[in-house]
């Protein structure tokens, strides 16, 4: 990975860590443990259980009465001087606390820092780009995908490579709304009635891990939805059962042809082959690791694997590609997308690309 600029904090001077405080509380509510637990493909360490509160806030966020994760002790112990914030996700203040530290930290010429999955990461990680300062990333979430393939399992990992300023660039992936200048069908039909992409109706987003489109995206929804109350894998087991039993494959336009598909995913540079946990060996390699499930014979089980593992299976069954951009076309309405974790609905027109080394990030070189 290639080496990036970022400040030596010895005492964590200049770090302004924002902590989602629901971090890690879904897992431990799943496994009825603490600090370091695991399971299955999201292998979670330095996930915590709440212990001592915490007043601090920042503004546009609720004060938080909720506690401070218990694995903060090691941030405070290793990095006395760092600002550490607590927000509630319920408050709805997360975004605005993240960007108001990644303001303040580039004010003090430090570093946002972010305790959380992969969900926080990713919004940290937008505020981080658009502040021009480095990220500080504590693997506290449900998923860590992102901070594992960094090679950071514990949050120690991360202090020692903030006390010594060492970090790496890597790839931000990006899907932004595209206008519609008539679709596939209607231009075969003869007509263009589609509508031109409304100002503010889509967002246009990042991701860190993976970007995918079809029925995934439902799965991720469900699965999320009660993950916190039976674990998370028996409610991937659920949420595969209900969505492929319910669901059929989206039809979409790809290289200027309609395709039938159960799932189009894009990872953010490319992933190892095998089954979870998958992981990446270099995350700025400026491609993105495309992968498609056609419609056909055995579709439906290759998405159940998926959904049970988080992770697409490379193999000669699938339809891959490496790509710098991909332009998607004729998006059914109603369909959603799902990025890093996250779901949000799709436009009728979608470009994916990367932005190449945009992230500085913290990691120890040693590991």
């Amino acid at each position: 990975r290639p080496l990036a600029d970022a400040p030596a904090m010895p005492e964590g001077a200049g770090l302004v860590l924002v902590a989602n405080a629901a971090s890690g509380s879904r897992l431990d509510d799943s496994l009825g443990s603490g600090i370091g637990s695991a399971a299955g493909a999201d292998a979670a360490s330095g996930t915590s259980v709440p212990t001592r509160p915490t007043t601090e806030t920042v503004e546009g966020a609720e004060p938080v009465e909720a506690a401070e994760p218990a694995a903060l002790s090691v941030v405070r112990n290793m990095l006395p001087k760092a600002e550490i914030v607590t927000c509630d996700p319920k408050s709805g203040g997360l975004p605005q606390a993240l960007q108001d530290a990644a303001q303040r930290a580039a004010e003090l010429g430090g570093a946002l820092g972010v305790c959380g999955g992969d969900g926080t990461v990713n919004t940290a990680a937008a505020c981080a780009v658009e502040a021009g300062v480095p990220l500080a990333v504590l693997p506290g979430g449900t998923h860590n995908h992102f901070a594992y393939d960094l090679g950071i399992e514990e949050f120690a990992d991360t202090c020692r490579a903030v006390q010594a300023g060492e970090a790496v660039a890597a790839d931000v992936g990006r899907f932004t709304p595209q206008p519609q200048h008539g679709s596939l069908r209607s231009d075969l039909a003869g007509e263009s009635n589609e509508p031109a992409l409304a100002d503010g109706e889509f967002k246009p987003g990042l991701f860190l891990n993976t970007f995918s489109l079809g029925a995934y995206p439902e799965l991720v929804r469900i699965r999320e939805r009660w993950a916190h109350r039976i674990g998370p894998w028996p409610a991937g087991v659920l949420a595969a059962l209900r969505v492929l039993r319910t669901s059929g494959p989206v039809e979409a336009g790809l290289g200027g042809k309609e395709r039938a598909l159960w799932l189009l995913f894009a990872g953010n540079c490319a992933y190892r082959v095998g089954m979870a946990p998958v992981r990446r060996h270099d995350l700025a390699d400026g491609m993105l690791d495309v992968r498609i499930v056609k419609a056909g014979r055995w579709a439906r089980t290759r998405l159940f694997i998926a959904a049970l593992t988080s992770a697409v299976d490379r193999s000669p069954l699938h339809s891959t590609t490496r790509l710098r951009r991909l332009v998607i076309t004729d998006i059914p309405p109603g369909t959603h997308l799902s990025y890093d974790g996250e779901v949000a609905r799709a436009p009728g027109r979608l470009l994916l690309d990367k932005q190449h080394e945009a992230l500085r990030v913290y990691r120890p070189l040693n590991v």
